[in-house]
């Protein structure tokens, strides 16, 4: 009862209008900076967690989780590769691939990349790369048809389009000597393509990146049935590196094995940290705008000084004080909480299309395809960081109404009301 009765005396006094204005503009400042605070901690965690799930969805599911590849050469007897990988229980899939570097000549422009050749029906099962092909170029991508599936940003780069024709420049073959690789003294190798279609992933990967039937690019590297390496879908795509490891250790040829850590682990590491000091900031942004809930509380009780000796006299105890104001501070908390959780979640859930609004309206992109690993800035809503960032305002909000409240709960009516 007593709960309830400092609730209502607390939330009258939070409403009411109060003699000194100065109280009012402090308290109802203190209320506009936890809603800020709040809402720019959702909306940059939000953000986080939509970077951590395109390079989850997008990135990861599509460049190789981990690489199985030869030492001495090309791997011959691949499909025994194939065959130990996919008996590891944590390998969900296993693709051939050859790979090497060229140059895509279109008239005057030159671009190089990263050639990628695979087995359309091998590569659907251990990556999503025929998600991001434009039109049915993946369904038709077979070998002997002089086909060439590029990047968007190769494409934008070279201005070419589907149909186009392109001319690849493939470095010479190496022959391999007692006395090591030796490289042949010849030209490199120019071979047409036709564009049979783009790749079009939205980011760093589309700028150079493009891809060719697998028989194709044994026939260009002079590697007979070899390929350059196995690359394998896992069931844990964060713990790649250990899978990996494991079946490395059962294959009968010496061969590298990387993961996708190796380039990519940054970001992820980037990402968690980013995140970590956004908590840090989120204590330190709510919590500088709850000390302001500690100077209007103390103006508060100096303005309400009567109304507590009166209280005092009707026989209000010391607790009764200390919980009303307490109730007046928290409740300041939780409207700015509930304003900038409200505030925060509907940006965060618009961001994507408000950020490329924006950058349509000033003409200029933030983020740049050719330099991030996307080129738009995600977001995604976990409804848990949205509880976490509202109960520490509210939290934040009640620690600071302790000491106010019990200077509250010490005044002496007698010398209040004799003052008056």
């Amino acid at each position: 009862m007593t709960m309830l009765l400092s609730l209502f005396i607390g939330r009258k006094f939070s409403r009411a209008k109060e003699r000194n204005k100065l109280v009012s503009f402090i308290s109802l400042s203190s209320t506009l900076g936890i809603a800020v605070g709040v809402a720019v901690i959702i909306i940059g965690l939000s953000a986080m967690n939509g970077f951590e799930r395109e390079l989850e969805n997008r990135v990861l599911s599509v460049i190789p989780q981990a690489e199985i590849e030869g030492v001495r050469g090309p791997i011959e007897d691949w499909q025994q590769v194939v065959n130990i990988a996919t008996k590891n229980k944590q390998v969900k899939a296993a693709a051939p691939y050859v790979r090497f570097t060229a140059l895509v000549e279109r008239g005057s422009k030159l671009k190089a990349v990263e050639v990628r050749a695979v087995d359309a029906d091998y590569e659907r099962a251990v990556s999503q790369l025929s998600r991001y092909v434009e039109g049915n170029a993946w369904q038709n991508f077979r070998p002997d048809q002089k086909q060439i599936i590029l990047g968007k940003g190769v494409a934008d780069q070279l201005k070419v389009k589907v149909g186009d024709s392109v001319s690849v420049l493939i470095p010479p073959t190496h022959v391999q000597q007692r006395g090591g690789s030796v490289a042949q003294l010849s030209t490199p190798k120019r071979v047409r393509l036709t564009v049979a279609g783009l790749l079009n992933l939205g980011g760093q990967i589309d700028h150079g990146l493009v891809m060719v039937p697998l028989q194709d690019g044994q026939q260009y590297m002079k590697i007979g049935d070899g390929v350059t390496g196995v690359s394998l879908k896992v069931d844990d795509v964060f713990n790649a590196d250990t899978i990996v490891r494991q079946v490395g250790s059962q294959l009968p040829v010496y061969a590298y094995l990387k993961s996708w850590k190796e380039k990519y682990g940054f970001l992820h590491h980037d990402i968690l940290m980013v995140r970590s000091i956004m908590y840090l900031v989120m204590v330190l942004v709510i919590g500088v705008a709850s000390f302001n809930i500690v100077s209007t509380l103390m103006m508060a009780v100096k303005d309400r000084a009567s109304d507590i000796a009166i209280l005092r006299t009707m026989g209000a105890s010391d607790g009764l004080i200390k919980r009303i104001f307490i109730w007046y501070g928290v409740l300041s908390g939780v409207l700015g909480s509930i304003v900038g959780s409200v505030f925060g979640v509907l940006v965060a859930l618009n961001l994507t299309p408000l950020i490329k609004g924006l950058e349509s309206l000033l003409g200029h992109q933030f983020l740049s395809g050719d330099i991030y690993f996307i080129d738009f800035l995600p977001s995604q809503v976990v409804w848990s960081d949205v509880m976490l960032v509202s109960g520490t305002a509210i939290t934040l909000s009640l620690l600071a109404t302790w000491y106010p409240a019990s200077r509250a709960s010490n005044l002496n009516p007698a010398t209040v009301l004799s003052a008056k």
